[in-house]
């Protein structure tokens, strides 16, 4: 696993989609951050990190879509069947290449809550007075990283499984696109609609709808509560995930 996860790291590099998801993502969050936060004159996060989570729906497929449709499409996915290396071991391998560059994306962004907290500490001192509230709470800050670090796993493991179904890098993209999309939009649904009076079976509709939702499980992160249901969740669908792609290239071994 330690050399697939080596050679797919170094992918990224020589080819420029990890050149172009980091400057692309670390772009947006900046101009993100200091326009739900600076100029709207607040400390809060939570709008920030929820149109960061929207962002996951092109972002993460840059990542995901080329981990197994490029190597089918390049015709090298014969070699890694017959490659002393266990299937699970190049599953998680490439798995954990795209987990990496997002979460060292995740990580660099914080630079983003420096200016916070320089603010806050000239307010403390009295010399400006520009935001609504006192200064930024860590503990939602950090709650709602960890959030979305969990998030990203789960919908990386999603699009890794897209890609091995694929042997086209577009089709896996846009097809990862849809799927995400469904999961991170699915609340919007139940938002716009109006629970009382409605039947049983649309009520049971609305049900799968917010298990299916991400923002349902991000909101007590956010607030900088831990969420054990929402870790479960989150690992939960990784690993099926995971273990569907790995399932998919023990049959094409044997086959």
């Amino acid at each position: 696993m330690k050399a697939i996860y080596k050679k797919e790291l170094r992918s990224y590099f020589v080819n420029p989609i990890g050149y172009i998801y980091l400057g692309v993502f670390l772009a947006f969050s900046a101009f993100l951050c200091c326009y739900t936060t600076l100029v709207s004159g607040t400390y809060s996060t939570a709008s920030y990190f929820s149109n960061l989570i929207l962002s996951f729906i092109v972002l993460i497929p840059l990542l995901t879509m080329r981990l197994f449709a490029e190597e089918r499409k390049m015709k090298t996915e014969q070699l890694l069947l017959t490659a002393p290396v266990s299937i699970t071991g190049m599953v998680l391998g490439k798995y954990f290449a795209a987990l990496t560059i997002f979460a060292g994306g995740i990580l660099a962004s914080c630079i983003n809550f420096i200016p916070l907290y320089v603010i806050a500490a000239a307010e403390r001192s009295g010399t400006t007075s520009q935001m609504k509230h006192i200064g930024p709470v860590t503990g939602e800050i950090i709650g709602s990283l960890f959030a979305v670090l969990l998030l990203g796993a789960a919908l990386i493991a999603l699009g890794t499984l897209i890609s091995a179904l694929t042997e086209n890098q577009l089709s896996a993209a846009v097809v990862s696109v849809g799927a995400i999309a469904l999961m991170v939009l699915a609340s919007l649904f139940n938002s716009l609609t109006d629970a009382d009076g409605q039947p049983l079976l649309a009520r049971a509709f609305r049900a799968v709808i917010d298990w299916i939702s991400v923002f349902s499980r991000f909101s007590l992160f956010a607030a900088g509560i831990f969420d054990y249901a929402a870790l479960i969740y989150d690992l939960s669908l990784a690993f099926i995930f995971l273990f569907l792609t790995i399932r998919l290239y023990e049959r094409r071994r044997l086959g």
